[in-house]
């Protein structure tokens, strides 16, 4: 079965809202290659629409750096299965999942060959709730925020987690991977 995992950037106070981060080169870079291990993205319906309006259109020139383009070719073509219960239809190369979300999670992943990649807060919680995510990659970036959504909150038990990897940028931001502990 192929694996779930989840990737997210935080401040250093926990602080996981998009608009408290800053984007360089040097990130974006890294997102392409995470979104390269996966076959598809799966997101709730407030990162669905979040990601789709930042990247569905071509953007007005001037309105984003040259660097951030590999990023947006990459999420704009990538398949994506969005998790609502709101949701009527969804396009841009997306597909609704709809009841049981364990059975769906189960059935994409072993329908998956690299993987998927899971992005947001309330899916993320879910699917650590039932278990199903395989890998954590927390980016931290060196700033306190101060404000916004945290990651987690209100899980119901302690998710162990073992870390498999950690790759620094000169940004001093720091992405490390996890996987839950046996």
């Amino acid at each position: 079965m192929a694996p779930l995992r989840y990737s997210i950037n935080i401040s250093l106070d926990g602080c996981c809202d998009h608009r408290g981060m800053v984007p360089d080169d040097e990130m974006h870079r890294h997102s392409v290659e995470i979104l390269d291990e996966a076959d598809a993205l799966l997101f709730g319906r407030v990162t669905y629409e979040m990601m789709e309006t930042a990247f569905r259109r071509p953007p007005e020139p001037g309105s984003r750096p040259e660097w951030m383009e590999p990023f947006a070719r990459t999420m704009h073509a990538a398949k994506k299965y969005v998790v609502s219960s709101t949701l009527e239809r969804v396009d841009w190369n997306a597909e609704l999942v709809r009841g049981d979300l364990g059975e769906a999670v189960q059935r994409l992943k072993r329908a998956s060959r690299k993987g998927l990649l899971v992005g947001g807060v309330q899916l993320p919680l879910a699917l650590a709730e039932l278990g199903l995510i395989d890998e954590y990659e927390f980016v931290v970036q060196p700033r306190l925020v101060g404000h916004g959504p945290t990651l987690f909150a209100g899980l119901s038990k302690c998710v162990e987690l073992t870390l498999v990897s950690r790759r620094e940028f000169g940004s001093g931001a720091v992405a490390m991977r996890y996987v839950p502990s046996k």
